[in-house]
């Protein structure tokens, strides 16, 4: 676990360069690294991609350290077992699960999100629960 009180995720370059597959003559070594590819020296996606994706990520980091550094160690830890035991409990196939206790460890109790109203339903419902309960079990 990363010890920062960070409230943004930090951005991350992914690009190579010429310099990075460069032979003596300073030119792309072909035979060794493949063809060039445009597309992975050229940066095409801005850091908001980034950091949407780890926005809930560094909100969690930030929140275990400031707990960590009020109450100890015990208490990152509690919740992260909290979540781990709540996140595995089994589920009927075929109905849909509403994970209400995850919601309320995460603090997404109070927030109204697509899979609240639809339920993960968004393709349907599985009628045959014979055929779901055999692919969960493999049988």
């Amino acid at each position: 676990m990363e010890s920062s009180l960070r409230l943004v995720p930090k951005s991350s370059e992914k690009f190579a360069s010429v310099s990075d597959t460069a032979n003596s003559l300073g030119l792309h070594d072909t035979l060794t690294y493949g063809p060039r590819n445009l597309a992975t020296e050229v940066k095409s996606t801005g850091g908001l991609k980034d950091r949407l994706e780890n926005w809930e990520e560094t909100q969690d980091m930030t929140k275990f350290t400031m707990l960590r550094n009020t109450f100890g160690m015990h208490a990152p830890m509690r919740l992260l077992m909290e979540r781990k035991l709540v996140n595995s409990a089994p589920s009927f196939p075929g109905i849909p699960q509403s994970n209400l206790h995850l919601d309320i460890l995460m603090g997404r109790d109070e927030l109204i999100e697509p899979a609240d109203i639809f339920l993960g339903m968004e393709t349907g419902p599985s009628i045959d629960s014979r055929r779901e309960l055999e692919k969960k079990y493999r049988v």
